[in-house]
């Protein structure tokens, strides 16, 4: 499993494709090999699937949110006082949202194990799994649905992004510097961590000049 500092691949698994007749077809038609056949389709399979179900999950969140249940829960988190005066369970309706939340969770856990073909508790980082994704929420914008996609394709765009970039800033700011400096090894092996300084820009930012995100709630 990669770190948080690597550029983040998915574990393609398409050796399981390459002996099926119609992949070894669709191989002779293309032209390319049956490795890279089944690599495709097995990508492209991946992002159908990913498609489909954020799909699903926006639909459902959008119903949900505009029905009195999701008026219910907006007013209970702006004025929890109010609410309870008004005869709601707050508590019930907070480990009700719980739940919810973790169900959505487990369900991308599930579809991220089926692409990378393995689990290892042990590798995966809050940095990247719990800060990350809580950055991706505040800059596409809290509280509205649309506003969390993007924030999410627009920060893990980044995320993927800014370490060859880092590498490749580095690389022309040591250019001048003798290969054997230690100044010049240690920069190029911080390049890496730019994505936590880009990550940090980006939420200043935000919070700056856009506290309510890309998409601010209605």
């Amino acid at each position: 499993m990669n770190n948080v500092t690597g550029i983040d691949r998915p574990v393609a698994r398409p050796i399981e494709l390459q002996p099926q007749p119609w992949i070894q077809s669709l191989a002779e038609t293309l032209g390319w090999s049956a490795s890279q056949t089944a690599t495709v389709v097995s990508g492209l399979g991946y992002t159908a699937l990913f498609v489909f179900v954020l799909a699903v999950l926006i639909w459902l969140a959008e119903r949900a949110l505009n029905s009195p249940w999701g008026r219910m829960m907006r007013a209970i988190r702006d004025n929890e006082i109010s609410a309870r005066a008004m005869g709601k369970d707050v508590t019930r309706r907070h480990l009700m949202i719980f739940v919810l939340g973790s169900a959505v969770c487990g369900l991308a856990g599930a579809m991220m194990v089926s692409m990378d073909g393995q689990l290892t508790p042990g590798s995966y980082e809050p940095l990247r799994f719990t800060f990350l994704i809580w950055v991706m929420v505040i800059v596409g914008g809290s509280g509205n649905n649309w506003g969390s996609v993007l924030g999410a394709f627009v920060i893990w765009f980044l995320w993927v992004q800014v370490e060859p970039a880092g590498r490749w800033f580095m690389e022309l700011v040591t250019s001048g510097m003798a290969d054997g400096s230690d100044l010049k090894q240690h920069l190029l092996s911080s390049a890496a961590y730019m994505r936590l300084l880009t990550m940090g820009v980006a939420l200043l930012l935000m919070l700056r000049f856009a506290p309510r995100g890309l998409i601010p709630e209605r």
